[in-house]
Formats: C-alpha cells, structure tokens, sequence
C-alpha cells in the first residue's frame, strides 16, 4: 500500500520534476523565409533583441520612482543593471526556451522579494518582468513536451498563490500563453507529420512506378525474344530437304511452347502497359551509345566516352538497364550542374558490365534545380538490383557526382531477382 502510494505521489510531481530539474526540448521548427526575412535581416531574430531593449527601458523607469521602497536602497546603475537582467530571458526563448523559463521565473521571485513594486505599481512585481515570463512560457509550450507545459502550469499557479495570495489573475493570464502554445505545436506537430507521411507516399509512388515501368520494358524485351523463338521454330523444318518426323515434331512442339509462353506472359504483364496500341519492339540498349550522348551534349553537357573491352551480346535486361542508367545519370548532371564536364566509361569484363559516370561541378551554379525528391535514383537502384547487381550514387569531393553500376552478365542476369 505504501509503495502504491509513493508511486502515485512520484507520478503526480513528474510534471514538476521535468519542468524544474528536467524535461526536454525540441530542435527549433524550420523557419519559412519568405515570410520571416525582410532583406538579409531575419525578421525573427531581430524582433526578441529589440523587444527586450524597449522593455528594459521600460522596467527600469518603473522601479526608479521616488517611492522609498523601490529606488531608495539602490542606485540607477544597479536598477538599470536589474532591468537589463530581467529581460536577458528573452533572448534565450527561441534557442533555449526551457532554460529562458526558469531564468524568467527566478527573476520574478528576487524581483518580487528585493524590489517590491507593490506600493506603487500595484503588483508584487515589475510588469515588463511579467510579459518577459509569459512570452517565455508560449516558447516553451511550443517547443516542449506536454509533461514540461503541465509542470509550468503548476509551478506558475503556486508562485501567483504565494507572491500575490489577494488576487490570482496572473495565474489565469499565464494559462492563456501556455494554451495557445499547446495549440501551435500540435498544429506545427500534424504538419509535420503529414509532410513526412506525403514524403514517404511520394517515395513509395516512386518505386511502384519504376517497378511497373520495368516490367513493362521487360515484358517487350520478353516477349520480342520469344516471338523470334517461336517463328525460327515453325521455320526450321522448312529448311532441311525431308525432316524426319520426329524433328518436325519436336520444333512444332518448341514454337508450341514459345507461343503458350508468350500468351501467358502478355496476360500476366499485358496489363500494366498504359498505351495498348505501344509497338512490342525491342528496347534499347548501349549500341545507342553516341544517340544519348549527342543530345546530352546539344544540352549543353561536354561529354568524353571511353569504352573497354569487347562489347558482347548483352542479355536484353541488361542493356536495357544499362542504357536506362547512363540516360538518367546524363539526364541528373543536366538538371542539377548544367553545363558540366561528364565522363562516362564503359567496361566489358567477362562477368560484369561496368558503367561509371561522372559530372564536375556546373558553370551556373545558381540554375541548379532541386526538384525531383531523387525519385531517379530510386529507380537506377531498382534495376540494378533487379539483375542482382550493384549501383552507388554520392557526391564527389570537387562538388560534381558520380554514379557507378555494375551488372551481372552471368545466369543471375537473366533470371532477376524480385
């Protein structure tokens, strides 16, 4: 029963606890420029240093009055000193909004116990030190946890109830700040939720449409492939002067197989081409090589082509891809480093294809454009993990970008992975 009762009492003083000697703050919400810049001023930054020069201006003219109680003990350069003091939270609220809190708090209890406006201002303490502690509670509603902003609630409602037991006004006034920061950050909060979640769809469009543009290219690669099976198949025995049975037989059989294939094939995949009446010819490969790169170059791209080895008979997958690749990594140093140095190798090795191309920074580097989410990216990874292979894409220490792939030219490349 003890323990249950200690619990409960532990449970109760968190919020206090966390506000006091804790609690947890997060990272500053992304600024929108446009509306918080005048010029090369940042209108935000700007407005807590000047706020806080007037209201210390303003606390130092109400505590140097000729009451006794509030100027006689102290010289002008020590109120001046206080009043520069109680507003130094301010300053403190955007970065450190928790700790500009308790600052603030700490303020108003030594203002209230040492200078004692009452007599004068008709308050326990110096007002502009109470606009200081409620600006600095909206900042921590907003950038705090829930738990922080209860904990602040409390210790504030306790301090009006022990600095100024005839009138709790300034309680209800700081419940005002605390509330309408509670309701910004929930709103900044489901914002921002709902932008990583748009993000997150975007990405995930991203790849579906890839895969579904992949596999459309595929299925024309397919299917090109297995309609010239089936027509050698049906013209083979033609060519042999009386074919026996038995291989007349056996061809008819294989173009049977071929055709069964190609139905199967164009009714499985048929259905994600978006333009029915699309040709079925087969698509391209490197052998257009100089046809990607010309008009990479009439986009203002100097381009240097280096091909070694002997280029074999590549499986259609893989020229495809290969060929997908190089257009969309041309296609990227256009967008993003117009005018730019590429250069683009090709190596054929008994195992592999390897395809690098690199871009140097470009001549304009104010036109660069940043759209796009790096959806192609997506979509060059995804074919090379397709045909089992490997693709890296990062930038380069003299601020140009290099894409490399490599893709496999063994059994794996003509069975792709899902």
């Amino acid at each position: 029963m003890t323990d249950g009762r200690q619990g409960g009492l532990r449970e109760s003083l968190r919020p206090m606890l966390a506000v006091v000697v804790g609690g947890h703050t997060d990272p500053p919400w992304p600024r929108r420029r446009r509306r918080t810049r005048f010029g090369s001023i940042d209108l935000r930054s700007a407005g807590d240093p000047l706020l806080a020069s007037i209201l210390a201006l303003a606390g130092y003219s109400q505590m140097d009055t000729p009451h006794p109680d509030l100027g006689g003990p102290f010289s002008r350069t020590l109120l001046l000193l206080a009043a520069c003091g109680g507003v130094a939270p301010l300053l403190l609220r955007r970065s450190r909004p928790l700790v500009a809190w308790r600052l603030s708090a700490l303020v108003m209890v030594i203002s209230s116990i040492v200078v004692s406006p009452r007599s004068t201002l008709g308050t326990p303490y110096v007002p502009t030190f109470g606009i200081v502690y409620l600006l600095c509670l909206y900042s921590l509603a907003v950038r705090c946890e829930r738990t922080v902003t209860i904990g602040a609630m409390v210790v504030s409602t306790l301090g009006c109830v022990i600095l100024d037991p005839p009138t709790k006004a300034f309680a209800l006034l700081c419940a005002v700040p605390l509330l309408l920061g509670h309701a910004v950050r929930l709103r900044r909060t489901t914002k921002q939720e709902l932008a990583e979640q748009e993000a997150r769809h975007e990405a995930e469009t991203a790849v579906l449409q890839e895969r579904q543009r992949i596999a459309r290219e595929l299925h024309d690669v397919v299917a090109h492939h297995m309609s010239v099976i089936a027509i050698q198949a049906e013209a083979a025995p033609y060519k042999v002067a009386d074919p026996p049975p038995e291989l007349a037989e056996s061809f008819a059989d294989i173009r049977a197989s071929a055709l069964e294939g190609l139905t199967e094939l164009r009714r499985i995949l048929g259905v994600l081409r978006t333009d029915p009446s699309a040709q079925t010819a087969p698509q391209p490969g490197l052998e257009r090589l100089e046809e990607v790169v010309a008009s990479a170059r009439a986009g203002g791209l100097s381009v240097e082509t280096s091909v070694t080895g002997e280029p074999p008979v590549l499986p259609g997958g893989v020229g495809l891809s290969a060929y997908r690749i190089l257009q969309e990594s041309l296609s990227n140093a256009m967008r993003h480093a117009p005018g730019a140095a590429v250069r683009v190798d090709i190596a054929y090795e008994p195992d592999a294809l390897r395809l690098r191309v690199h871009n140097g920074p470009g001549n304009e580097p104010d036109r660069v454009v940043r759209a796009g989410g790096g959806h192609g990216l997506v979509g060059m990874r995804e074919r090379a993990a397709m045909l089992g292979g490997e693709l890296s894409a990062e930038p380069t220490h003299d601020g140009g970008f290099v894409v490399v792939a490599t893709l496999p030219l063994g059994p794996e490349a003509l069975a792709p992975t899902a």
